[in-house]
C-alpha cells in the first residue's frame, strides 16, 4: 500500500511538473529538498512524459525544430557539466568551510577578503595584458640583455627591456597591415589604466554597498538563534563529513550570536576608568611615535639609494644588492612594527576582541600608509626630477622589489610568528599554548601589498599579475599555518561586519590615496624623454588633449568632444556629482541607523 502510494505520488509530481512552462519547471526541482540523483530522475521522468504528450497530441515537429531543440538540450547539459568542473576547480571552497567551522567568522573573514583580492588581481592582469601588453608584442624589438637570475630578486637587468615595465613600451601607432588598422599606444596606455581604475572605484562601492546590505540593512540577519538552528538545514547534504563540518559550522555561528547577547558590560570606577584613558593615551603616543620615526627613516635611506642608483648601474653583485637595501628595511619595518603594535593592544585590556581588532588595524594602517606615503613623495618629487634617462622605470623597479620582499617577509612571518610561536608555547613556556590567529596585522598586510600593486600599475602594467601569484601563494601557506600551528580564538565573537571594514580600508585611505598619486602623476609631472609611450609630451595627459583636438576636425566625432568639454573637463559636473553622492551616502546612513534601531528592539524581544 505504502509503495502505490508513494507511486502515485510520484507520478502526480511529474504529471504537474510536465504541465509547468519550462522556468518554472527548472525552478521547482532545484527547490525540491532532494539530492542531485534523485533531481535528475525526476527531470528525466518529466521529459519523458512531456515527450508522451507531445505525440500523444500528433505534434511531429519540423526537423529544424528538432534540430534546435537538440543543440539546446546540448548546450544546457554542456554548461551544466562545465559548472560542476569549476566547482571542483574551486579549490577553496572546502577550505573557507573547514575555516569557518573551526575558527569562527572571525577568521574566515581574512581568507575571504584575500580570495576577493586573488579575483581582483586576476581581472587587472587580463585586462592590461589584453589592451596594452599584447600589442607591444607585435612591435617590440629582441632583448639584447643577458638573463642571470638576480634580476628576479631586484626586477633591474634583463628585466629592463621586457613588457614588465613602462619604459619598454613605444610610443608608436602600430599597424600590422599597409593601410589598415592601427592601434595607438598612447591612448591605449592611458584610456586602460585610467578605464581600470574607474571600474575598480565601482566594483569598490557596490563591494561595500553589498557588505552593508548584508550585515546592517537585510531584515534576515535578525531571524534569531531558533531559525538559524531550525530552517537553515540544507537537505541535499548527506555526505557524512560535510554533515558533520555543517553542523559544526552552525554550531560556532550561534555560539558568536550567543556571545553577542550575553555581552557584559563592565561598571569601572573613577579611578579605573581615568587609569585607562592613561593607558589608551599612552599606547596612542607611542604608536604614532614609532610611525613617525619609521617613516623619517625610509626617508633617507630612500634618498641615500637613489644617489646610489646614480652612480652607475653596474651588474655586479654589490650593486644588485644596493638595490635591496630600500625594501628590505621598509618591509623589515612592516613586519616587526606590527607585532609591537598588537602587543600594546593587549597591554590595554579591551572588553572585547573586536574592539582589540580595530584599535590594532587603524594604528597598523596610520603607519604602513605613512610609509607608502613617504615612499611616493620620494618617487613624484625626486626620482622624477632626478637624471635618469627613464624614472618611470626606475620606480617600476623600486615597487617591483618592494613587492617581491613583502612577500617573502610575509611567508617569513608565518614560521617565526606562529611556527616558531607554536613550538616555544608548546615546549618551553607551556602555559603560552599555540598562539591566535593575528587577524589585524595579516589583513594590514594585504592592504598594503595590493595598494603598492595599484601604483605600480602605471609603471609595471603586469605587477598585478606577480601580486596574484603571490596571493595565491600566501592563501595556502596561511591556511596550513592557521591550522597546524594556531588555535580558535580564546573569546568567541560575532564579526558580521569585519569584511564591510576590510573593503572600506581598502577603499580609504588605500585607493583613494592611490587615485592622488595616479592624478599627480598623469597631470603634472613631465615624462622621460627617452622611453615610454609618452615620450616629448609635456604630461602623460597631453596624449588625450591631442586626441581630443584632432577629433574636433571630425563630424561625427562631435559628441565625443562635447562629453569632454561639457562633462569630464567641467567642474559643474563634479560638482553636482559629488552632492548627489553625498546626498545618497546620507540617506543610506539614516537606512542604517533607523535598522539599526530595528535590530536593537528585536534582539530584546528575543531576549524577554
Amino acid at each position: 500500500i505504502l509503495f502505490f502510494a508513494w507511486f502515485a505520488a510520484e507520478e502526480d509530481l511529474v504529471g504537474s511538473l510536465a504541465s509547468m512552462s519550462t522556468n518554472e519547471r527548472i525552478k521547482a526541482i532545484q527547490k525540491m529538498p532532494e539530492t542531485m540523483r534523485k533531481k535528475r530522475d525526476i527531470r528525466n521522468k518529466v521529459l519523458k512524459e512531456i515527450t508522451k504528450k507531445s505525440r500523444h497530441r500528433g505534434a511531429h515537429p519540423s526537423c529544424c525544430t528538432q534540430c534546435l531543440q537538440g543543440a539546446a538540450v546540448s548546450f544546457r547539459r554542456f554548461g551544466n557539466t562545465l559548472s560542476e568542473y569549476f566547482h571542483l576547480l574551486r579549490i577553496w571552497h572546502k577550505t573557507l568551510k573547514i575555516i569557518g567551522a573551526e575558527f569562527g567568522t572571525s577568521v574566515l573573514s581574512y581568507f575571504v577578503f584575500l580570495k576577493w583580492l586573488i579575483n581582483f588581481n586576476l581581472f587587472s592582469f587580463l585586462i592590461n595584458f589584453g589592451f596594452i601588453t599584447i600589442p607591444q608584442f607585435l612591435a617590440a624589438e629582441p632583448n639584447k640583455l643577458s638573463f642571470t637570475g638576480l634580476e628576479l630578486l631586484t626586477g633591474a637587468g634583463y628585466f629592463q627591456q621586457t613588457v614588465l615595465y613602462y619604459g619598454f613600451y613605444t610610443n608608436a601607432t602600430i599597424s600590422k597591415i599597409k593601410n589598415g588598422p592601427s592601434y595607438n599606444m598612447q591612448l591605449a596606455y592611458i584610456f586602460t589604466v585610467g578605464i581600470y581604475f574607474v571600474i575598480c572605484f565601482l566594483i569598490l562601492l557596490i563591494s561595500m554597498a553589498k557588505s552593508f546590505y548584508r550585515n546592517f540593512i537585510n531584515p534576515q540577519a535578525v531571524s534569531g538563534n531558533a531559525s538559524k538552528l531550525l530552517c537553515t538545514w540544507d537537505f541535499n547534504i548527506t555526505n557524512e563529513k560535510a554533515v558533520k563540518l555543517k553542523q559544526k559550522n552552525l554550531s560556532t555561528q550561534i555560539k558568536e550570536n550567543l556571545s553577542e547577547v550575553n555581552k557584559e558590560v563592565l561598571d569601572f570606577s573613577v579611578m579605573e576608568r581615568v587609569l585607562r584613558i592613561g593607558v589608551h593615551l599612552l599606547a596612542w603616543v607611542a604608536s604614532l611615535g614609532i610611525a613617525v620615526a619609521a617613516c623619517t627613516g625610509v626617508y633617507f635611506l630612500s634618498i641615500n639609494n637613489l644617489e646610489l642608483f646614480m652612480k652607475g648601474q653596474r651588474n655586479d653583485l654589490e650593486s644588485q644588492a644596493a638595490m635591496l637595501v630600500l625594501p628590505v628595511i621598509a618591509s623589515l619595518l612592516n613586519a616587526l612594527i606590527p607585532f609591537l603594535l598588537s602587543w600594546l593592544g593587549h597591554l590595554e585590556r579591551f572588553q572585547t576582541p573586536g574592539q582589540h581588532i580595530y584599535v590594532t588595524i587603524t594604528r597598523i594602517i596610520i603607519l604602513k600608509m605613512s610609509i607608502v606615503g613617504i615612499l611616493c613623495y620620494y618617487w613624484l618629487n625626486i626620482v622624477a626630477t632626478s637624471e635618469s634617462q627613464c624614472w618611470e622605470t626606475l620606480v617600476g623597479q623600486d615597487i617591483y622589489r618592494l613587492v617581491l620582499v613583502d612577500f617573502i617577509f610575509c611567508l617569513l612571518g608565518s614560521f617565526f610568528g606562529e611556527f616558531l610561536r607554536r613550538i616555544i608555547g608548546t615546549t618551553v613556556f607551556v602555559s603560552l599554548g599555540r598562539p591566535e590567529f593575528d587577524i589585524g596585522r595579516n589583513v594590514l598586510d594585504l592592504i598594503y601589498a595590493q595598494t603598492l600593486t595599484w601604483i605600480g600599475i602605471l609603471f609595471s602594467p603586469l605587477l598585478p599579475g606577480i601580486q596574484m601569484i603571490a596571493f595565491l601563494i600566501v592563501f595556502f601557506v596561511k591556511e596550513v599555518s592557521l591550522r597546524r600551528n594556531c588555535q580558535p580564538p580564546r573569546k568567541v565573537w560575532r564579526t558580521a561586519q569585519m569584511m564591510t571594514s576590510f573593503i572600506f580600508l581598502l577603499f580609504f585611505p588605500s585607493f583613494l590615496g592611490v587615485l592622488s598619486v595616479i592624478g599627480v602623476t598623469v597631470w603634472r609631472l613631465k615624462p622621460s624623454e627617452g622611453c615610454g609611450p609618452f615620450r616629448g609630451l609635456s604630461s602623460m595627459y597631453a596624449a588625450v588633449s591631442g586626441w581630443i583636438k584632432m577629433l574636433e576636425s571630425y563630424t561625427a566625432s562631435k559628441w565625443v568632444v562635447w562629453i569632454y568639454h561639457n562633462l569630464i573637463t567641467s567642474e559643474l559636473f563634479f560638482f553636482i556629482l559629488s552632492s548627489i553622492v553625498l546626498i545618497v551616502t546620507y540617506l543610506y546612513w539614516k537606512i542604517i541607523q533607523q535598522r539599526k534601531t530595528v535590530t536593537k528592539r528585536l534582539h530584546e524581544q528575543l531576549i524577554n
